[in-house]
């Protein structure tokens, strides 16, 4: 399975009308424990992410540059924390990829551990400090580890999103150790993560968009 330039493309049109559709939801759970602007602030980023999309993808050459320019908006617009952390995983993935318009599944897994690093060295974070990382950092980890089990890429693919849902199922009990919901203490035991859900939520749309190389 190769991954080009185009499927990327097609995975950030399908981000557009994702957070446009779970904004409220998004804001409710961050209402919980943070500021509750958490899908306001995802789904502003990415209406300009739509504005600007036409323009970027026809100004850059390779994958890493088209992505490094979605994380600049996502940077710039996206308010509050998700701002810093989500512009770094759109672009810091490709750093490994730089050049390239194709990617094999092997290089598209690094692409997305490249993201996931970028967010925990910016916000400083590990597992079970009940934020997004609960969700990446296993299931990046078990993907990895499938990658020579025989599975086929897409039941691989498939089972890194089943984790991540999990990963965020798991901060539910945790007390919070970063961010605003650190100042709650117990009482945000009960809660989500906003932030380890919308993770979720986008490799659910790379899924998704894969599955129609596959067919």
């Amino acid at each position: 399975m190769e991954f080009n330039k185009e499927y990327f493309r097609n995975v950030i049109l399908r981000l557009i009308p994702m957070f446009e559709e779970h904004r409220d939801y998004l804001s409710k759970l961050d209402s919980d424990i943070g500021d509750g602007d958490h899908g306001i602030n995802m789904s502003i980023g990415f209406r300009e992410v739509e504005k600007q999309i036409d323009k970027i993808y026809e100004e850059t050459d390779d994958i890493a540059s088209f992505y490094k320019k979605v994380g600049m908006i996502i940077l710039g617009k996206v308010g509050g924390a998700a701002g810093p952390l989500y512009g770094s995983l759109f672009m810091k993935a490709g750093e490994d990829v730089k050049g390239q318009n194709s990617l094999t599944f092997p290089e598209f897994v690094n692409f997305i551990e490249n993201g996931i690093k970028s967010i925990e060295a910016r916000g400083k974070a590990v597992v079970g400090d009940k934020t997004m990382v609960d969700a990446l950092r296993p299931a990046i980890d078990a993907m990895k580890n499938e990658l020579e089990s025989g599975k086929s890429e897409i039941e691989i693919f498939e089972n890194f999103v089943n984790e991540l849902k999990e990963g965020s199922d798991r901060t539910i009990p945790l007390i919070a150790k970063k961010g605003r919901a650190m100042r709650l203490g117990e009482r945000a035991v009960g809660f989500r993560d906003p932030g380890s859900f919308s993770s979720y939520l986008i490799y659910k749309e790379f899924l998704e968009e894969m599955k129609k190389l596959d067919e």
